[in-house]
């Protein structure tokens, strides 16, 4: 009986080498068409595609041959059909001329066994935003759901996912990592619903299109909370919008209507003060509801002269940073012992997808 051979491809995006505003520029349009636009790639058997706000990546089946077939799977081959996946990639998404210029140092690609573990380490939290956060579990779980419904995927790539999601619940339930995981943006709500109340009804204002202001918009939606987003460019506050919901506005309309806003939420790497007195004093002083602005940047971009206004409350990271800080930290406790039974387990997973 002749045995099957494959190459298992991987090609990714993450909010790793790429700020999330332009994140958005490498997400799929519509994740269907480019599935079926990879498949069509001459060698590409099976296609998943895993599209979050923090990551855009495609998992491939490729050079599907058995022991006396022609030998496709020559190194020129594999480069042939990763350029062709690169192409594919830019025409289904909105990257632009200078995302083409540095894809090649964007694009992370990787084959086989180091597939098969960064899949593993992604469904057991290892590689999310907020260690040991379920959501890129969940994510990884319907996108194989709607493969194969749709028959994008098949033999290799549904025995993959399979596998994985099967061990990262075990390794998840039997280390507690995913147990009571805290992100930024979930123990600042926590605070501004200690201070204010959280509600639909409230106007929210989120400043900041980085890692920290991604974590609060993460935790507003789930919590089917609708907010303004607003950056230093139109530009950076549509793209992440796209990405993690939220109405973008001009930061110039922002300080324009700052008193329109009940809760703002400050979440920026500025070196410089982007909220003073000067910049909101007029706006604020015929306001009669009052208003919470928490500072969660770092270094700060609130200047505290701004508490002389009356019915305003200012608060900082320091009174979030502790509790997210602790937190953190008893889940970093867990990671080693996580990264050993994968240690362990992959080359048993290696060993099962040789036998397919």
């Amino acid at each position: 009986m002749d045995k099957l051979k494959f190459d298992v491809l991987n090609a990714r995006v993450t909010f790793k080498n790429v700020p999330y505003h332009s994140l958005a520029r490498f997400a799929f349009k519509d994740v269907n068409v480019a599935t079926n636009a990879f498949k069509k790639i001459p060698g590409v058997e099976e296609c998943i595609i895993i599209q979050t706000s923090s990551r855009v990546e495609i998992f491939t089946v490729s050079n599907l041959e058995t022991d006396d077939s022609a030998d496709a799977r020559k190194p020129e081959g594999k480069s042939l059909i990763i350029n062709k996946i690169k192409e594919t990639w830019k025409q289904n998404s909105g990257i632009e001329q200078i995302d083409i210029d540095h894809f090649d140092q964007t694009l992370e690609v990787f084959k086989d066994d180091d597939v098969y573990l960064h899949l593993l380490r992604l469904a057991c939290g290892l590689d999310s935003i907020v260690v040991g956060k379920q959501d890129v579990y969940d994510e990884i779980r319907k996108s194989l759901e709607i493969a194969k419904k749709s028959g994008s995927s098949g033999k290799i790539l549904n025995k993959l996912f399979d596998s994985v999601i099967r061990l990262a619940n075990s390794i998840r339930d039997s280390t507690e990592i995913s147990k009571e995981v805290l992100s930024l943006g979930d123990v600042a709500l926590n605070l501004v619903e200690e201070k204010v109340g959280l509600d639909a009804k409230k106007k929210i204002l989120l400043i900041g299109t980085g890692e920290s202001a991604a974590m609060v918009a993460k935790a507003l939606a789930q919590k089917q909370i609708s907010f303004t987003v607003t950056s230093k460019t139109m530009e950076r506050s549509t793209n992440f919008s796209q990405l993690l919901c939220g109405t973008p506005m001009e930061f110039v309309d922002v300080l324009s209507g700052f008193d329109k806003f009940d809760i703002v939420i400050v979440a920026t790497t500025a070196d410089y003060f982007l909220i003073n007195l000067e910049r909101i004093k007029l706006v604020m002083q015929e306001k009669k509801k009052g208003t919470l602005i928490l500072d969660i940047s770092e270094p700060r971009a609130v200047e505290e002269t701004i508490m002389e206004l009356p019915r305003l409350k200012l608060l900082f990271r320091d009174q979030v940073a502790e509790i997210y800080e602790e937190n953190a930290k008893s889940i970093s406790d867990i990671v080693p012992a996580v990264e050993k039974i994968i240690d362990i387990q992959l080359p048993i997973l290696s060993a099962s997808m040789k036998r397919v």
